[in-house]
């Protein structure tokens, strides 16, 4: 398998020209990229959520869609309509804004569950269907979706099926003081994202997850990854655990994690560095638990505390790495 950190870290240097600072958000970022999944950042206005999103569309060259969701939203304003075209004597599909490569929904969360349950579809069978015909999207495909967890009102909570169809959820959090410093130095004159220019393509994008999907993954770090997420479903302050989607996301993220850092195998700290990211927002904490604050990502911390790490057969490299 070729080296795949190039590609990688001239993505991540790429997006670094506009998110200072924020290089392990950014890295998250292509990971869910690699791994084929879908990213929901949360975080409180102004701190870069759009900007992420935009920047990654920017570095590979490919259609670029930007949803703002709002509460009189239907579902067609996403998926698009089929309509009568009276010249030809049929119905016709008019794309809507999802038939694009990367999907912004800003403020996911202001949406009405009928119009945010459009997303499932796409997110998980890369289609949509309209008027019973169903429509391929665009490969590759990938739907950043924002939302701000401390505003509450005129939005709506996303349901759970719906956060599950997300791999990750990643918070920006507010950069420090040289970092910001730098920010309104760059953004002097124009804001850089006006200069950036594509570092990668479609077609390489695609290459780089087929090779993802060829990392080795031995039996027993699969079975660590089946082992922490079942201990969600069994832990006392935890009323839903995180579901089978939940160990395959971990898995292809684990696998995306080697890959970039140019290891055709996962080890236990690959998928020790995913678990906040890729189980927290599948999780729901039990209501005497959130009363004395415990959060998700606090249970998980404990729960790696507590689930057996493997051992030298975990760590073992496939017989062509070791040749």
């Amino acid at each position: 398998m070729s080296d795949p950190s190039p590609f990688a870290e001239k993505l991540i240097s790429n997006i670094e020209r506009v998110i200072i600072g924020k290089r392990q958000v950014i890295e998250l970022a292509v990971i869910g990229l690699l791994s084929e999944g879908h990213l929901l950042i949360e975080d409180v206005p102004g701190v870069g959520k759009t900007m992420l999103a935009r920047s990654v569309a920017c570095s590979l060259g490919v259609v670029f869609s930007r949803i703002q969701f709002t509460p009189d939203m239907l579902p067609s304003d996403i998926t698009g309509i089929s309509f009568f075209n009276q010249s030809k004597q049929e119905f016709e599909y008019r794309p809507g804004p999802i038939m694009a490569n990367i999907v912004l929904t800003d403020e996911i969360n202001r949406a009405t569950p009928k119009t945010q349950s459009a997303l499932l579809e796409a997110m998980q069978e890369r289609q949509v269907t309209v008027d019973g015909v169903s429509h391929p999207l665009p490969r590759p495909f990938m739907v950043l979706a924002t939302q701000n967890p401390i505003e509450y009102e005129g939005t709506f909570p996303l349901p759970e099926a719906q956060k599950d169809r997300f791999l990750m959820r990643v918070k920006l959090g507010y950069p420090d003081k040289r970092d910001e410093m730098l920010l309104l130095d760059r953004q002097k004159h124009h804001h850089p994202l006006q200069d950036l220019e594509p570092v990668a393509g479609a077609e390489e994008l695609m290459s780089a997850q087929q090779s993802v999907r060829e990392v080795h993954v031995s039996e027993a770090i699969a079975r660590y990854i089946v082992d922490l997420v079942d201990s969600t479903r069994n832990h006392p302050e935890i009323t839903l655990g995180a579901s089978p989607r939940g160990s395959l996301g971990l898995y292809r993220a684990s696998q995306a994690r080697a890959w970039i850092r140019a290891r055709d195998y996962v080890l236990p700290d690959d998928v020790k560095a995913l678990v906040r990211s890729v189980l927290a927002h599948r999780m729901i904490v039990s209501p005497k638990a959130r009363l004395r604050e415990v959060r998700a990502e606090e249970l998980l911390d404990e729960l790696l505390l507590k689930v057996a790490v493997p051992g030298g057969e975990g760590v073992e490299q496939p017989a062509a790495s070791r040749s």
